[in-house]
């Protein structure tokens, strides 16, 4: 086991922001051909399963690499949480899909990650893998491109940029990823995948249940899964860092790379509650909306905390693209 370092750099490339914004404009278009579909909506995660209400307590007596930011004192803050499918259609639960847990943490203290000005929020935008399929931005965007199209297109698309092996092996990687069983939100390890800045060290974020209740869902319906532990008793989720101790086993830009936890712990640094509630009441139909109509966005984030990599690089244009487009 590594201690933490600060060493960690960033490595941009010279044509980077001709091409994020080359990506931007793709997921504008297949955002406005789903929007004419299924109304307006997001890009990616557009269909949310549940919006809820919770807290987040920052823990005392953290070592000094962790005391940064958000984590800088004990506190409680209000929060939001955001459920979803992760895919750019409202698709049954049934179907394989990348799930989503977004938590904005509110009325936060310090300065943005983009630009000039106080943090609205500090947002945690969370999947149930611990890593992006492609190392960078580029193969990424061009799959989700070319699946919106169609199983033909994309296929086509495939063969063409990995040739036919290379092809069936990436659909088969893929597969084996988004066909592994999903248990539920209230039991499921949700990961950042990709690196935020913690103060001067860099640290990858995962939620994992604090609650005792660990059975599994049905995939049937995930959202009235969670509605009913919810009806029953609180929810507790431990909120965890996870810090870069050199390039080569926890890789700033490769975020294909899942970092060893035998070389890079996690370390718990807050908890996420959510109390009993009841999403289907009129008051929680309202907070769902207020969520639904929110932006969750990785780089709405405290500077201590903003997002590191050409990933996260690359969402900072493409969300701003994504939000511009829902209003």
């Amino acid at each position: 086991m590594a201690a933490p370092s600060t060493e960690w750099k960033e490595t941009i490339a010279a044509d980077e922001a001709e091409r994020h914004a080359g990506y931007a404009r793709d997921f504008e278009q297949i955002q406005a051909i789903k929007s004419a579909k299924y109304g307006k909506g997001r890009a990616l995660h557009r269909k949310q399963l549940l919006g809820l209400h919770g807290s987040l307590e920052i823990l005392p007596d953290l070592p000094e690499y962790a005391r940064q930011g958000l984590f800088a004192t004990p506190a409680t803050y209000p929060a939001w949480v955001r459920l979803s499918n992760g895919g750019t259609d409202r698709q049954g639960d049934r179907k394989p899909d990348v799930r989503g847990f977004a938590i904005k943490v509110r009325d936060v203290d310090g300065l943005s990650a983009l630009g000039p000005g106080p943090a609205m929020s500090q947002d945690f935008l969370l999947i149930n893998h611990p890593a992006f399929a492609f190392a960078g931005a580029d193969e990424f965007v061009g799959l989700v491109k070319n699946m919106a199209k169609g199983s033909g297109a994309l296929l086509g698309y495939l063969v063409s940029r990995y040739g036919i092996f290379g092809a069936m092996g990436l659909m088969t990687r893929l597969a084996m990823a988004f066909g592994r069983p999903f248990t539920g939100f209230a039991t499921e390890r949700f990961y950042s995948a990709a690196p935020i800045a913690c103060g001067p060290y860099a640290a990858r974020v995962r939620l994992q249940a604090a609650s005792k209740d660990v059975r599994k869902g049905a995939a049937a319906n995930w959202a009235e899964d969670f509605r009913s532990r919810l009806l029953n008793a609180p929810l507790r989720f431990e909120l965890q860092l996870q810090f870069f101790v050199d390039e080569e086993q926890t890789p700033i830009e490769d975020a294909s790379v899942d970092w060893l936890q035998s070389v890079a712990p996690y370390h718990t640094v807050a908890v996420l509650s959510l109390p009993m509630q009841d999403p289907q009441t009129a008051e929680g139909h309202s907070l769902a909306l207020s969520i639904e109509s929110a932006a969750f966005d990785p780089w709405s984030a405290l500077m201590a905390h903003r997002p590191l990599g050409e990933v996260m690089r690359a969402r900072k244009l493409v969300y701003f693209q994504s939000q511009a487009g829902r209003r």
